[in-house]
Parts: structure tokens; sequence; C-alpha cells
């Protein structure tokens, strides 16, 4: 067992995120590799803005990072967040995200909007 320990309400935060499924599965695929909004279009069937939305509640918690080239931003794991080892960790028990990842690239999504 790691010794780090956390504020209680930093801990339930964290597992409140991740205890919605499309957050959940968007941190596994980020856990694999960068992505931007366009990508996660290509695995979840709502809404760009909803997908946004996800991405932005993640981000405002320290675990993603978001960089903006030209008109995209991608969102990657936040590796330097303090919570960093407890996603990691519970990473370990999401089932592999192999599928996902195809689904974007098969759809060639990176051609399509120049990200």
């Amino acid at each position: 067992m790691k010794s780090t320990t956390f504020e209680l309400d930093k801990v339930a935060q964290v597992l409140k995120l991740l205890g919605d499924k499309t957050r959940l599965t968007m941190v596994a695929i980020l856990n694999h590799r960068e992505c931007c909004v366009c990508e996660f279009l290509e695995v979840f069937t709502m809404s760009q803005p909803s997908i946004s939305q996800h991405l932005r509640k993640l981000k405002d918690a320290g675990l993603l990072n978001e960089e903006k080239r030209g008109q995209w931003v991608y969102y990657s794991i936040n590796t330097e967040s303090e919570l960093y080892e407890l996603v990691e960790d519970l990473l370990q028990y999401v089932p592999d995200q192999v599928e996902q990842l195809n689904k974007i690239d098969a759809s060639k999504v990176n051609a399509r909007c120049n990200c």
C-alpha cells in the first residue's frame, strides 16, 4: 500500500468524477494517448458540447491538461496532478480501451478536422 494520503474531499471529488462511465472511459482513453473533442465524437453518442462539458469537469479538477493547437484543443492526463497515482491505480480496474482507440483511428477523424 502506498503511503500517500489525500484530503478526503479531493478523493471524493475524483471518485465522483470517475464514477461517471463517460468520464471514466475518457480518462482510460487518454491514458493511452491525447485526444481532441472531435475524436471523442467517434466514441460517444453525444454532442460536442456534452463531450466538452465532461472534459472541462476533469480539467477543472486538475486531472487533465489541455493544449491549444490552432483552433483545436488536445487533452491529456495530467501526470503532475497530486491525484495522478490515485487515477492510475483506478485505471488498473478499467477494461482496455483498444476497441475505442481503433474506432478513432478507423474514422480518419484527424484528416477531417485537421487535428
